[in-house]
């Protein structure tokens, strides 16, 4: 337990890599590109999801948040989907044998990516897990979720997308969206 919790503690460190600097993406900018593994098999592309709605989790079965958030979203995803929303859970940094016993055990039907050597995570600015990106259906970053969320935070952010393509409306408590040249 010690050293799942020094591991995620450590994570930012780890993340950020030696020198150089970080992606910085900025609300309104264009989402990474990205050609990933599906857990279910096959390739999944950022380029296969345009004029959808997209939530790209990152998340680890280390992370002591993700199980239960995973688990809170799949209703939100059941009832969302048909409007255009698709979550994405990209595991990263790890084997695909990890991710599925983690998806099995937690039990969510929207597709897991592997992201085994973590370079679309750092594309994506990534420095703890979990986070959320919410990318309207042009393609363009429109807000985050860092660390936990619920159901409720995730359909706040969610909804106007879908429904106006509008900014979502964050929770002040764990949702914001990514500030105009913001860095991480």
């Amino acid at each position: 337990m010690r050293a799942r919790i020094l591991i995620w503690l450590l994570l930012p460190v780890l993340a950020a890599g030696c020198g150089g600097e970080r992606p910085t993406i900025a609300n309104g900018e264009p989402a990474p590109a990205f050609d990933l593994e599906r857990l279910d098999g096959g390739r999944a592309t950022f380029s296969e999801q345009q004029g959808r709605v997209v939530a790209l989790r990152f998340w680890a079965d280390w992370c002591p948040f993700c199980r239960r958030e995973m688990r809170e979203l799949e209703p939100v995803y059941q009832q969302l989907r048909d409007r255009g929303l698709e979550i994405l859970a990209v595991n990263v940094g790890q084997n695909h044998d990890r991710a599925a016993r983690f998806a099995e055990r937690v039990g969510y039907s929207y597709p897991t990516l592997l992201d085994p050597d973590s370079a679309v995570a750092r594309r994506y600015g990534v420095v703890a897990i979990p986070v959320t990106y919410f990318i309207d259906r042009e393609g363009i970053v429109r807000g985050r979720i860092l660390g936990e969320s619920d159901a409720a935070t995730f359909e706040r952010m969610a909804l106007p997308l879908l429904e106006t393509g509008a900014d979502p409306a964050p929770s002040p408590s764990t949702a914001s969206p990514v500030p105009a040249g913001a860095r991480r």
